[in-house]
């Protein structure tokens, strides 16, 4: 490998002699060149120490001077070439440069640098999934530690970069460890996490990232329930869910042991749908979802009962008055899954739906279907009505007969009554006057005799 050359704030960093003209960084098993500048066409001669000029024997020489040490060699007869770098190399060389009247001399300060190697990057407490990610909790409290294998010392950089977002810069130290916490970790903590250690005398670089994710439950347990199908009447759909947690959970249905049917299952982010076909054999039927958020929490399950088919009541008669108004109710008391409840006439062409619109008005509120018409006909609207619950596992229907009866006039009763007492009046009082006194005379004469009897 060959030497690299440092600027001037690198040669005052590491305080190298004033009379040094070169300072060159070498590393352990590399090799690097160390140049005579100075050597011209003129040069007799040119020779290299270890050391302080003069203080220790020639390691080479061009006229022939050779070191038994095979690593050390000269290039151009003026360049000392080092292969195998180790670390007892690092030292002064300097090269004199033998003239016909004069000598000169250079100084060359070789610096060796190892690493940074061997970094270990540690975040705790976590979990580990297959593919080497991290994993966390909400609320946890995670160390980080970061060190390199590096010489000498190296500057340690924490960086973090949000899922979806740019790389923020975290904290710096010139050291080959760095360590820090963080408190109440919460999701928007989840990304990537990198160590840069930086070798300050070679300037050479090792990263390590680590991805981290921070996992969190669900707020509440499972949700499940049955259903009928909206694309097939006939098909009953199992529905479990568990929103509110990262990630999303794993869901599985698991049907009653003594049922085998076909069925169809679809996953979504935070549930899952089974699809059934309706029939007898699941009235009754108990039905399992089994749901696991995280691999530090236990499985949790949740029950929905397929029951039989709908359970309806209603009133058999109801009435209302020509012009007037009617309302018809019924009330769904049993059924998994959940009916649709519909209301039909029940006349001599096929049954029609009754929908809300023009005189009718069609309702539901906590499983009671009610049905209310609007200025009632005797010809249109006198007669039965169905009111019927139907889901995948079978229907019921109840009839409900409405009468349309005409108002009774109460003024007009009230009047003839009226009329009758007043004509009786008046024929008792003719009476009267036609008999005259006689009448009553022929009263008092028989009231007189009476009396004389006596």
């Amino acid at each position: 490998m060959a030497g690299l050359e440092l600027t001037d704030f690198h040669i005052n960093k590491f305080l190298s002699p004033p009379e040094t003209e070169e300072v060159v960084v070498g590393e352990p098993d590399g090799e690097v060149s160390l140049r005579c500048w100075n050597a011209s066409s003129q040069v007799l001669a040119v020779q290299w120490f270890r050391g302080e000029l003069g203080e220790i024997p020639i390691l080479l020489s061009s006229d022939g001077k050779l070191l038994s040490d095979s690593r050390f060699s000269l290039v151009e007869n003026s360049t000392l070439h080092i292969s195998g770098l180790r670390l007892e190399d690092e030292g002064h060389y300097v090269c004199r440069e033998i003239l016909a009247e004069t000598n000169h001399t250079h100084r060359t300060q070789l610096l060796m640098a190892g690493g940074p190697d061997q970094m270990e990057v540690s975040i705790s407490p976590t979990g580990t999934l297959p593919n080497g990610t991290l994993y966390a909790k909400r609320h946890d409290v995670l160390n980080f530690t970061c060190s390199s294998d590096t010489w000498p010392d190296s500057a340690t950089k924490w960086d973090f970069n949000p899922l979806g977002s740019a790389q923020e810069p975290f904290t710096e130290v010139n050291s080959s460890r760095s360590s820090f916490v963080l408190q109440n970790v919460m999701p928007d903590y989840q990304g990537n996490y990198s160590c840069l250690a930086t070798n300050l005398l070679s300037q050479h670089q090792k990263s390590v990232i680590r991805e981290l994710l921070v996992y969190y439950p669900p707020p509440s347990s499972p949700k499940c329930r049955a259903e009928a199908s909206m694309e097939n009447s006939q098909e009953v759909q199992l529905l479990c869910s568990w929103p509110g947690g990262y990630p999303s959970p794993t869901l599985q249905w698991i049907p009653p042991e003594d049922l085998v049917m076909d069925s169809n299952t679809t996953h979504f982010a935070n549930a899952t749908v089974v699809s059934l076909q309706g029939s007898r054999r699941l009235w009754g039927k108990d039905f399992i979802c089994r749901g696991t958020a995280l691999p530090v929490l236990p499985t949790q399950l949740c029950f929905p009962l397929v029951s039989e088919r709908p359970w309806v009541i209603s009133s058999p008669m109801k009435s209302c008055f020509v012009g007037g108004p009617a309302e018809m109710s019924c009330e769904l008391i049993a059924s998994n899954p959940p009916a649709r409840i519909t209301w039909l006439r029940n006349l001599s062409e096929a049954e029609v739906e009754i929908r809300s619109g023009g005189r009718f008005l069609v309702s539901q509120k906590d499983g009671v279907s009610t049905l209310a018409i609007q200025n009632c006909s005797t010809s249109r609207d006198q007669g039965y009505y169905i009111c019927k619950a139907e889901n995948p596992l079978g229907l019921r229907q109840v009839y409900v007969h409405l009468q349309v009866t005409e108002p009774l006039n109460v003024a007009g009763i009230v009047g003839s009554v009226v009329v009758l007492l007043l004509l009786g009046v008046l024929v008792f009082s003719g009476i009267l006057l036609y008999l005259g006194p006689q009448a009553c005379l022929k009263g008092e004469r028989g009231s007189v005799e009476n009396y004389s009897l006596e």
